[in-house]
């Protein structure tokens, strides 16, 4: 709920000292609940409920008039069904809006967008589909949702500036050989036959964004690396942050060469 910890509360008081409250109201109500991207991709049902009723206990704070319309919508949310889906919809630096269904990633790849330029990127495990260009996965709903964040992504912004798809991939799958059933080694495994291919003249380049909530596991995986000959250098430079999570958790971004 980071959201409403960043909403301009203060700006609220003010306009409700030289403007009428149902003015107000229903201008707020236009720029958020029945905003064109809201109303085409809502955000989840608890969060429009948080939302309402913090809204209505600040306007309560301050106004005296009737808010039958908020009481109204916070009814209508109250009431409805949650759905099997929602959205978080982020404001890049670029002024586009991209909404991405969820049942959050890299402010990173936003930032390096030269590492990208004229660059084929594979994003292994890609979730909900926010930092690759061929998006992989494994799980047919997944992928689905892939597709789904793709359209809406290129409905929004410049189909132009990129060219993306959407591929299922197995770990498991990818080599002539079974592989280890442990994730990290099906991993580090498909990582090294991508950094040692020699059916293309570059080598590709890999990063690992981790969000390192057990150190113990992280150090596995690192030990991995080694033991596959693979080398890896943590990334240091600052990141502005774009997107509101908690980052509670410490983020770790690597580059890993053969």
């Amino acid at each position: 709920m980071s959201f409403l910890n960043n909403f301009p509360w203060d700006s609220l008081h003010i306009e409700i000292m030289t403007k009428t409250t149902s003015d107000i109201i229903v201008d707020i109500l236009q720029k958020t609940r029945l905003h064109p991207i809201c109303l085409k991709n809502p955000p989840s049902l608890k969060y429009r409920r948080h939302f309402l009723t913090e809204l209505i206990k600040r306007v309560e704070m301050f106004a005296a008039e009737p808010l039958d319309v908020l009481y109204e919508a916070l009814g209508e949310v109250m009431c409805a069904l949650e759905e099997d889906m929602c959205y978080k919809t982020y404001l890049l630096p670029t002024g586009d809006a991209v909404s991405l269904a969820e049942n959050v990633r890299s402010e990173w790849a936003v930032e390096k967008t030269h590492i990208f330029t004229n660059k084929t990127v594979l994003e292994l495990g890609s979730g909900i589909g926010l930092t690759g260009y061929i998006f992989s996965d494994r799980h047919q709903t997944v992928l689905q949702r892939l597709k789904d964040n793709i359209t809406n992504c290129l409905t929004n912004c410049d189909s132009n500036s990129a060219s993306v798809c959407v591929k299922e991939l197995d770990w498991e799958k990818v080599s002539d050989e079974q592989l280890c059933s442990v994730v990290y080694a099906c991993l580090v495994r498909l990582l090294s036959r991508l950094l040692n291919c020699k059916a293309q003249e570059e080598h590709p380049d890999v990063y690992i964004a981790s969000t390192v909530r057990n150190p113990q596991m992280y150090d596995c995986f690192k030990k991995e690396l080694e033991m596959a000959g693979l080398s890896h250098v943590v990334m240091t430079d600052s990141v502005t942050q774009v997107f509101p999570y908690n980052r509670a958790s410490t983020i770790e971004m690597i580059k890993i060469y053969a």
